[in-house]
């Protein structure tokens, strides 16, 4: 299996972080939803980064004890006062409504409003973001200065909204490789205009899905972008015979924000993923490791206890971790170019890792072999050894077919690119090979 280094991250975080942003300005305007044609927006966006192949499933689909959902359409909404203003307006925010609300058009009073209004006393400017996903009901969701200043009423209440039978959309890209062996990724689209959540980890996996189309690789990539947990739910309901072909998988989600990365791991805890990823973490290049939990993001559906996929989450500060979490504070302000870059050259490591990451076992094994006539040692003794020949030595005592690279790494203390290029060379040398 041939494996190309992840591209310069430098050039990542500089160049793709602009880019990475440029395109969450983009998609902010648009109302998303699990359903719908905000979805179908979405999905025309990342398909110029990346082909994807469309699935629709109808409404009343059964995908294990779930049932795919009718279809939302909302074109507008909102509350007007007694004196015919609009003061609360869907169309200056699509956070105003409550997703999946059912058609309305009502007058009512201040009681009768109220049940139906949604804020946040401690952050008054701040709208929420609430959903009705599965029971039918409807809302606003407004800052509290602009509830306190309703008044009395009388209002006229409207949301013009289908909720009909249709179909479910999630995209898939999936770039072969030279194994059937693939790295799943999954990134959430169902949120309206919020940054960092989710638009920064579609962001980033559309340049991430752009990058590795543009160059080979040893395992095969699915890119899957679909609606939060009813999304993952459906696909794996739809490709359960698949499941066994992903070796390693990554839930992306909130890579925008100025928090450090953070991963969680698979409900194994122990599969290849975590491993690298707390090596990364031990070498200072993610901030914080955490234990798998069954509340989150799709890692949820992955992990469950009947697949029990090697599949983690990497986000920067997680969900609900943050006061700006599912509110309108998750705007563009709240993301910067520099975490979406920092993100994407993460991810590009991680890659490089999985791609090049093997058992070797050494075919000279009993005591060490001359390197120097080989080319790969020096000649003249008398002085200390580089970084590289203490890579070499380790790779050959450990490389009995147990240890893979990412363990020699993590117990020798060097970098796990050094430890893959001393391999490389001893391989190219006649003195290593791939178990």
């Amino acid at each position: 299996m041939s494996a190309k280094p992840a591209a310069d991250p430098i050039f990542a975080a500089r160049d793709q972080g602009a880019a990475a942003f440029a395109l969450i300005e983009e998609l902010y305007p648009i109302c998303r939803s699990i359903t719908g044609p905000g979805v179908t927006a979405t999905l025309d966006i990342i398909e110029r980064f990346v082909p994807l192949k469309r699935t629709q499933v109808p409404t009343g689909t059964k995908v294990f004890d779930w049932e795919v959902p009718r279809e939302w359409t909302i074109r507008d909404a909102f509350i007007k006062n007694a004196a015919g203003d609009r003061v609360v307006d869907f169309k200056k925010h699509n956070l105003h409504v409550v997703s999946y609300a059912v058609p309305l058009r009502a007058k009512m009073s201040r009681a009768e409003l109220e049940p139906y209004l949604y804020s946040i006393p401690e952050n008054p400017d701040w709208i929420p973001y609430r959903t009705s996903y599965y029971c039918e009901s409807w809302g606003f969701c407004v800052s509290q200065r602009q509830r306190e200043a309703l008044g009395d009423g009388p209002f006229e209440v409207e949301i013009d909204s289908d909720l009909k039978p249709g179909v479910l959309t999630y995209g898939e890209a999936l770039l072969k490789g030279e194994t059937a062996e693939e790295v799943l990724i999954y990134t959430h689209i169902c949120h309206p205009s919020l940054c960092n959540d989710n638009l920064s980890a579609i962001a980033v996996a559309c340049l991430l899905a752009q990058r590795l189309a543009a160059r080979t690789h040893g395992l095969s990539y699915r890119f899957i972008f679909g609606p939060v947990t009813i999304g993952s739910i459906t696909w794996l309901a739809m490709n359960e015979a698949r499941v066994a072909n992903i070796r390693h998988g990554l839930v992306l989600a909130s890579l925008g924000d100025r928090g450090a990365l953070t991963y969680k791991r698979s409900r194994r805890g122990d599969a290849e993923i975590d491993r690298i990823l707390g090596f990364l973490a031990e070498t200072g290049r993610v901030g914080a490791i955490e234990d798998f939990s069954p509340y989150g993001y799709d890692e949820r559906q992955f992990c469950s206890p009947g697949f029990n996929l090697p599949v983690g989450r990497l986000t920067r500060t997680p969900n609900a971790r943050y006061a700006e979490y599912h509110t309108s504070a998750d705007d563009l302000d709240f993301v910067t170019s520099e975490a979406l870059g920092d993100s994407l050259a993460a991810l590009e490591t991680i890659i490089a890792i999985i791609e090049l990451n093997a058992r070797y076992i050494n075919l000279a094994p009993k005591c060490e072999p001359r390197l120097g006539p080989r080319g790969i040692f020096r000649n003249t003794g008398g002085r200390n050894p580089s970084e590289f020949e203490h890579a070499i030595l380790w790779v050959l005592n450990q490389s009995d077919g147990g240890p893979d690279l990412l363990s020699i790494a993590a117990k020798s203390k060097l970098s796990f690119s050094l430890i893959a290029e001393a391999a490389t060379a001893l391989a190219e040398a006649g003195l290593l090979a791939r178990v």
